[in-house]
C-alpha cells in the first residue's frame, strides 16, 4: 500500500513537473508602433486597444504599443507593417497621400470640420480606403480623429498676406500645398520632431490641432493661435493582413471587437478633448483666436484650390466619395 501511494504521488509530481514546463497558452505577440507620445489620446487609446486583446484572447494575443516614433519613424510605419516587420501600426493617413488621393481626402480644407461631418465623411471614404489598403496586404482595423486644425504662428495674421515668409511646417501634401500658395517657406517635419524643429528656429509656424501643439509645447516658441477649424484628419490602426490570418478564428474575433470598441472610444475621447486642448494652450500663455474675415476668406479660396487639385487627381473614386459624403 504504501508503495502504491509513493508511486501514485511521484506520478503526480512527474505530472504536475511536465504541466509546468509547458505554456498555459500558445501566446502570440505583436509590436504596434505609433507616432505620438505616451499620454496623447491616440497613444491612450492604442494602450487600451491592447489591453482589450489581451483580456478578450486569455493572454494569447498580446500587443505591445511603441508610441513616440520610438520604434519607426511615422513616415516608416505603415512599411514596417507591409513588409511583416511589425504586425501592426497606427499612422496619420494623409502623409500617404502621395500613394493614394484617397488617402488624403480627410484633409480636403473646409469640407468636414466638425465631428458629425468628420464621422460621416469617414464612412463615405472607408471603403475605398479598406480596398486600397488591402492591395498592400493591410487589412484596416480601426480610425480615430484628431481635434480640429488652427495655424500656430509667432505673430498676428490678419490677412493670408501675413503668412508669406513663414518658415511653416509641413506634414503632408496639403500643408505643403497650403505653404505654396500662401507664399511660405515649407518645411517637412513629423510630429516626434516638431518640437526641436521649433526650438531650433526651422520652423516658427504649422497648421495642426491643439493636442499637437500640446504635445510641442507651442507656447515655448509661439504666441498665436488661430481656431481656423480646417479639416479634421484620421488616424488608421491597421494590421498586415498575413499576420491577422494567421490568428484562430476566436482571436480574429476579439480583435475585430476590440478594435470596433477602440474607434468608438477614440472619437469620444478626442470629441471630449478638443476643447481642453484649447484652454492648455491658453493657460500656458498663447493667444487663442478666431480668425479674422479676412484670414477666413483667403484660407477659403487656398481651400477651394486645394479641393479642385484633391478633385483633379482623385478622378471619378473622388467623385463618388464626395457624392456619397454629400447624400
Amino acid at each position: 500500500m504504501i508503495k502504491t501511494l509513493t508511486r501514485t504521488a511521484a506520478l503526480g509530481v512527474l505530472a504536475a513537473a511536465a504541466l509546468s514546463v509547458q505554456p498555459a497558452v500558445a501566446q502570440t505577440k505583436w509590436n504596434l508602433p505609433a507616432a505620438y507620445p505616451a499620454d496623447n489620446p491616440h497613444s491612450v487609446n492604442l494602450g487600451l486597444f491592447a489591453k482589450d486583446v489581451s483580456a478578450a484572447t486569455g493572454g494569447k494575443l498580446e500587443i505591445t504599443v511603441h508610441p513616440g516614433a520610438s520604434l519607426f519613424k511615422a513616415p516608416d510605419i505603415k512599411r514596417a507593417v507591409q513588409t511583416g516587420q511589425a504586425q501592426a501600426g497606427e499612422v496619420l493617413i494623409s502623409i500617404h497621400e502621395n500613394e493614394d488621393p484617397v488617402f488624403g481626402i480627410d484633409v480636403v480644407p473646409f469640407l468636414a470640420t466638425s465631428f458629425p461631418e468628420a464621422k460621416k465623411l469617414w464612412v463615405a471614404s472607408k471603403p475605398a480606403v479598406e480596398k486600397k489598403l488591402a492591395s498592400q496586404g493591410l487589412m484596416l482595423l480601426f480610425a480615430v480623429p484628431w481635434a480640429p486644425q488652427g495655424i500656430y504662428t509667432k505673430k498676428e495674421l490678419n490677412s493670408v498676406d501675413d503668412m508669406k515668409g513663414l518658415k511653416w511646417r509641413a506634414y503632408n501634401v496639403g500643408t505643403a500645398r497650403i505653404g505654396e500658395l500662401v507664399g511660405a517657406q515649407s518645411v517637412t517635419v513629423q510630429a516626434a520632431e516638431l518640437p526641436q524643429a521649433l526650438a531650433t528656429g526651422v520652423v516658427n509656424s504649422f497648421m495642426s490641432s491643439g493636442g499637437t501643439g500640446y504635445d510641442s509645447k507651442a507656447w515655448e516658441t509661439l504666441t498665436h493661435f488661430y481656431d481656423v477649424q480646417a479639416w479634421i484628419p484620421k488616424d488608421v490602426t491597421f494590421v498586415n493582413k498575413a499576420a491577422f490570418d494567421a490568428l484562430d478564428k476566436p482571436t480574429q474575433e476579439a480583435l475585430l471587437k476590440a478594435a470596433a470598441t477602440a474607434e468608438d472610444r477614440g472619437w469620444k475621447m478626442w470629441e471630449e478633448k478638443s476643447g481642453w486642448y484649447l484652454d492648455q494652450l491658453k493657460a500656458k500663455g498663447m493667444k487663442v483666436l478666431a480668425p479674422s474675415d479676412a484670414l477666413k476668406a483667403g484660407l477659403a479660396k487656398v481651400g477651394e484650390q486645394l479641393t479642385a487639385d484633391w478633385k483633379k487627381k482623385a478622378g471619378a473614386d473622388g467623385d463618388a466619395i464626395l457624392a456619397a459624403y454629400k447624400k
